[in-house]
């Protein structure tokens, strides 16, 4: 299970391209609004998106590591309107990895329809507001927020009027009726947004072919390894035997074996297409993102993990294994096919953990994602069935049935304790519960390979395991792979203690919680003596606890002092008489994170900072902090802050006239300006340390 969580963190190399950005990028957006009358008293309401060249926004379900900013539409409450189900989109969706972002990712490219169907009892306004973030290859803009408001103006509520309201240049929402004829000729906006629709859902949801292969090898490895688990390893020898005998010659037996085999992967496919018209491939996106399917698989991973581990064994009804059975037979291939259907249902007490390790692999691969991850699941599972039938004299080189297979389905029970940890992990970050910092979740791991060893090593047992081997005197003995196993385990948890005092642990990073939830790093000392503020200066209070977890490693590590609040800094500042760097970043900023590992961990760079400097970090995409109502406003661009992200955004756009991240600017307590232009995305070590200098000397020079 490890390697296909290892799959789902590859990623590709993106071009980085940011040369001096000082100016204010143009919202690349041209938005519309459509009202369509679909029958009497309901209505589609559609958020037509039109995006510039090189540009892209998210989709609803973005994937990835749950940092990327999806739309989001919220629609004023109003007797007169029920929504209906959820907003949906309808475009080209992209879905594929990104340099620096934990799984594949889903966005749009140059147009994506948003539409909500609504109920209305009467004419008047639909309000609301909606969010968005649009980003190119190497930035993403502020999140933007607005107003919209629909119009529906149908007295009878019975003909085919349409409303159309367009987005200006201002960013204000204009409202204009448009009234369709009573009796359609040619195409109404109606028809042509909807044949528009229809047009792009053709290719919607369907990822790069990458994505998909690593979601098929997944499930292949995953069936494989399923098979020599006890309920599916002693019925190939059984099975291949009852076709090879009972058949009335060998074509027959092959014929029928590969049917056989063949069902099996049916079967799966068929469980894959069903998560697809359940859930949705939308749907099936967000359990990699959202808290709660985050702790709903935390749980179900832990009851799988204690029935491996022989707490209880998990079965499907007994009454499901007795009606397919009595169907069972080799007198023809449905009777084959239900043969291959009791497999599946006995055997499901071994195969759910991998199951449910699937439909989470599946839930990265878009539309086709489950069907191909379970019908490749199911290949690995009917291969050996079909292989042994061809070549019924290798039977007889298999290992016999044994405590082996109960060693095997433990080993798995170990394997999925961590891998629900990973998931506990994801609705932690999410929520800032602080449950399971980067050590205390390092140190679990630490302490489940080091049980994996001694299980392996037979110095810890479970009630429902057998005796080890003996040899010929008597005497248990290991076997070599159970001891190559248990020093992979052993070597692994040596691996990870480093990790405990800040090792970066660059083979598991995607799966440890980030650095900044780290308590004590050796090198740094423990955090609250390594960011030690001078005397008589009040420490970083504002925001500490939500954004601490996102501190850069070379914060961490060299003990920088960073603030989150401005009015915080310049207090420090006035006290420190320092001069103020403003870094405006971002939490999904990559190549923020980038400038922070490549420049600001070098050791003048960091010198510099901490000295000559009182740093301030200002999220633009901080939006679970609210402000307080009196401190909310509408900004010149139309936009409405509500937020701390929303605020720190418009300060950088109305202040420094940008909107780009990274982007460092350099102030006195006065506000004056230090350099003429911010520092933008630039990995030049010496060229940074150069604009820290000229900033330090302007401040000397402007305050003797």
């Amino acid at each position: 299970m490890t390697r296909l969580i290892r799959f789902c963190a590859f990623a590709l190399t993106l071009l980085l391209s940011l040369n001096g950005m000082a100016e204010i990028v143009k919202d690349p957006t041209t938005w519309t609004f459509e009202v369509s009358r679909k029958s009497e008293g309901k209505y589609e309401l559609t958020f037509h998106l039109k995006l510039s060249e090189h540009w892209h926004i998210w989709s609803i379900n973005p994937g990835g590591d749950g940092l990327q900013l999806p739309p989001s539409f919220k629609f004023k409450k109003d007797p007169s309107v029920k929504l209906i189900g959820k907003i949906r989109e309808s475009g080209k969706r992209i879905t594929e990895t990104m340099d620096g972002v934990d799984g594949p990712v889903s966005y749009f490219l140059n147009k994506v329809d948003y539409i909500q169907t609504v109920e209305v009892t009467k004419n008047g306004m639909i309000k609301g507001e909606w969010t968005y973030q649009v980003c190119d290859e190497s930035m993403c803009l502020p999140p933007t927020t607005k107003d919209f408001s629909f119009t529906i103006d149908d007295p009878a509520l019975a003909s085919a009027d349409t409303a159309r309201t367009v987005l200006n240049d201002t960013g204000n929402v204009a409202v204009a009726s448009v009234q369709a004829p009573a009796t359609p000729s040619g195409n109404t906006p109606a028809d042509t947004a909807k044949q528009a629709g229809t047009e792009d859902k053709k290719e919607a949801g369907n990822p790069v072919p990458e994505s998909l292969w690593l979601i098929f090898l997944g499930g292949l490895g995953a069936g494989l390894a399923a098979v020599v688990t006890p309920c599916i390893y002693s019925m190939i020898p059984i099975t291949v035997s009852f076709f090879t005998k009972k058949s009335k010659d060998r074509k027959t037996g092959i014929t029928n074996a590969l049917v056989y085999s063949f069902s099996i992967i049916f079967i799966f496919a068929i469980l894959g297409m069903a998560i697809i018209a359940i859930f949705g491939a939308n749907a099936l996106n967000s359990l990699s993102t959202h808290w709660i399917p985050n702790l709903i698989f935390f749980a179900i991973f832990l009851l799988f993990a204690f029935s491996f581990l022989g707490a209880f064994e998990l079965t499907l009804p007994s009454s499901w294994t007795s009606r397919v059975d009595s169907k069972a037979n080799t007198n023809s291939y449905s009777g084959i096919f239900f043969m291959a259907l009791t497999l599946v249902i006995v055997s499901f007490s071994c195969t759910s953990a991998f199951i449910g390790g699937i439909a989470v692999l599946a839930a990265k691969g878009g539309f086709w994602g489950p069907l191909v991850g379970f019908s490749s699941f199911g290949l690995g599972i009917a291969f050996p069935f079909a292989l042994f039938a061809m070549f019924p004299s290798y039977l007889k080189n298999l290992e016999k049935p044994g405590g082996w297979q109960n060693a095997v389905k433990v080993t798995l029970g170990f394997i999925e304790l961590a891998l629900a940890l990973k998931f506990l992990s994801n609705a932690d970050l999410a929520k800032g519960w602080r449950l399971l910092d980067r050590e205390i979740f390092i140190g679990i791991w630490v302490v489940l390979s080091i049980l994996l060893g001694m299980y392996l090593l037979g110095k810890l047992r479970f009630s429902h395991d057998d005796d080890l081997p003996k040899n010929m005197f008597g005497i248990p003995y290991v076997s070599v792979p159970r001891l190559l196993l248990a020093i992979s385990a052993f070597s692994f948890a040596i691996y990870l203690v480093p990790g405990m005092w800040g090792a970066p642990l660059k083979a598991v990073s995607s799966f440890v919680p980030p650095m900044g939830t780290q308590d004590f790093i050796a090198t740094g000392g423990s955090a609250p003596a390594a960011h030690a503020v001078a005397e008589g200066v009040t420490a970083p209070s504002k925001y500490v606890e939500k954004l601490k977890i996102y501190e850069p490693e070379a914060a961490k590590k060299f003990g920088l002092v960073t603030y989150y609040d401005l009015e915080e800094a310049k207090a420090a500042a006035k006290i420190l008489k320092k001069p103020l760097m403003l870094d405006f970043t971002g939490i999904n900023c990559i190549n923020c994170r980038k400038m922070e590992g490549q420049v600001w961990s070098d050791p003048e760079v960091m010198k510099r900072m901490k000295e000559d400097f009182v740093v301030v970090s200002l999220y633009v995409d901080f939006n679970n902090e609210e402000l307080p109502e009196a401190q909310r406003y509408v900004a010149q661009s139309g936009s409405k802050i509500t937020t701390v992200g929303n605020k720190n955004a418009d300060y950088q756009v109305t202040r420094f006239g940008s909107n780009a991240q990274p982007l460092y600017f350099f102030v006195d307590v006065d506000d004056h300006q230090l350099a003429e232009k911010g520092y933008p995305y630039d990995p030049n070590i010496d060229k940074f340390i150069a604009h820290l200098d000229a900033v330090k000397a302007k401040y000397k020079e402007l305050n003797p």
